[in-house]
């Protein structure tokens, strides 16, 4: 065999194995785009149409041979993977997944320690509160504590009142003790004792036998004064409140629970304070009392804590911080507390199912805590709960329908006008084979292409040959369906005259 025949043989069988390898290619690749189904899917679907292996565009009814003389490939109705996954599904490019700032959580069972987390004010421990009412009537002689605030001490005075009883039940102990009556001179101290009386101002009234007309009274313990309401030279009597004396070494906190949370707080739960004026600083307590009775305006629980305050850096009225600390350490499903979505009407949560693939589920909430909240039905563990993002994907779904498809184009508009020319119908399958102008907003080029046509538009006006300008709407199925047209006046007298002929 000549050199030259050999080469003619290389050359045939180099096209040959070319060919064939690119025929194997680009099946493999039209199947991926067309999503080509299994045998068994084939067996139960009818193809929509059939296409060159080679030339994607060259599109027929029926099987047959491509130009080049290859098998045409039938193509099948795709059905999305989003539809596949099921209702509420939505698919994200992962540049779309890193625009918007997706992030993911597992959910667990884990302890979820109830704590609640409210504000309250700093009171007096008013176990200790003591109140000064006068026991007769009388003048303020001399007035030792000037405001409200300072500071007393156990056993200091606080005022001298002049009161005519008060003398007279001195001139009543001096008399028992002048007729050496034993039984009148106890009657005469249980009196001023009765009134108040220090006891020794009396031990010295007896000592002396000399009646005072203003006589003192004293702090009945150490605090602050507070309410003061009297100034010397004030006429005071029975019922009226002088002053108040506040041990401040125990304080109060009140504070408000919300009427869900009532159930988990309980006499003798830590407690953990903060106030704004001492940043970084923990004061630890207790519950002290609950109160029995809820408020009907604002549905909330008033509860009582106490704290130590030795240091006396705990003022009434101050603004606090408080954390309760429920004794709950059992093992619960939970989720971040962020990742919860709360309507009106029901809690979801959106399920990142994988591939770019995501999901709103609806859930029963349980405990909701500053950081965790518990799901009781509706995930289970292991299962992966976006975190943040997640009302931008809830909000394209709703509770009966399909997510809508979120695409990288978001500012492309939906439906397009061109102009172009009809190569080929399809009237069975409701289709037209295109040469089209580029259109800008898609950033398409010139092409000829297959559209399905809509059933608002008839299809029998549409003929091969025929130049027309067509709305073009993006549907569903990675389809391309003319929704309108708009044909050249001449082509409709065309039409009509044939028609009439």
């Amino acid at each position: 065999m000549s050199t030259a025949n050999k080469s003619v043989l290389i050359i045939v069988f180099v096209v040959i194995i070319t060919a064939v390898s690119t025929y194997l290619l680009t099946r493999q690749q039209l199947e991926s785009v067309y999503g080509q189904p299994t045998e068994l899917e084939q067996t139960q679907q009818t193809p929509l149409y059939w296409v060159a292996p080679m030339d994607p565009n060259y599109r027929k009814d029926e099987p047959g041979k491509s130009p080049m003389g290859m098998d045409l490939i039938p193509v099948y109705e795709n059905t999305d993977t989003a539809t596949d996954a099921g209702a509420g599904v939505v698919t994200i490019s992962p540049d779309v997944v890193n625009n918007i700032g997706v992030r993911t959580a597992i959910a667990e069972w884990r302890p979820l320690p109830a704590e609640i987390t409210t504000v309250g004010y700093v009171k007096y421990d008013e176990d200790s509160l003591v109140h000064i009412h006068p026991r007769v009537e009388g003048w303020i002689e001399q007035l030792y504590v000037k405001t409200a605030g300072d500071p007393v001490q156990k056993g200091q005075a606080l005022y001298s009142l002049y009161s005519p009883e008060l003398v007279n039940a001195q001139e009543e102990l001096v008399l028992a003790l002048n007729r050496d009556n034993t039984r009148l001179v106890k009657a005469a101290e249980y009196r001023l004792q009765a009134l108040q009386i220090d006891t020794a101002v009396i031990r010295q009234l007896k000592q002396t036998r000399k009646v005072k007309q203003a006589l003192t009274f004293y702090a009945p313990q150490s605090g602050v004064i507070d309410n003061l309401s009297i100034r010397e030279g004030f006429y005071v009597k029975p019922g009226l409140t002088l002053m108040s004396i506040g041990d401040l070494s125990n304080v109060w906190v009140e504070a408000e629970i919300f009427e869900r949370q009532a159930e988990q707080v309980k006499v003798g739960l830590p407690v953990t304070m903060t106030l704004d004026y001492m940043p970084g600083r923990k004061w630890q307590g207790h519950v002290d009392y609950v109160y029995p009775t809820l408020d009907k305006i604002t549905r909330t629980l008033r509860v009582r804590l106490r704290f130590d305050n030795d240091d006396n850096l705990l003022k009434p009225n101050m603004f606090a911080q408080v954390t309760i600390h429920a004794d709950d350490y059992d093992e619960k499903l939970v989720i971040p507390s962020e990742a919860l979505i709360r309507t009106g009407n029901e809690n979801r949560v959106v399920l990142a199912l994988g591939d770019g693939q995501y999901k709103s589920v609806a859930v029963t909430v349980g405990r909701v805590t500053e950081h965790f909240a518990e799901i009781k039905y509706g995930i289970k563990s292991g299962d992966e709960v976006v975190s943040s993002a997640q009302f931008l994907l809830d909000s394209e779904s709703s509770k009966t329908s399909d997510f809508k498809r979120l695409h990288h184009q978001d500012t492309e508009p939906d439906s397009v006008w061109t102009q172009g020319e009809i190569k080929d119908v399809m009237l069975d399958h409701r289709m037209v084979t295109v040469s089209h102008q580029a259109i800008s907003e898609w950033n398409w080029p010139d092409m000829t292409m297959d559209f399905f046509v809509s059933n608002k538009v008839d299809i029998t006006t549409l003929t091969k040959g025929r130049h027309l300008q067509m709305e073009v709407s993006k549907a569903l199925g990675k389809r391309y369906e003319i929704i309108d047209v708009k044909l050249p006046k001449s082509d409709d007298n065309t039409d009509k005259t044939d028609r009439n002929k």
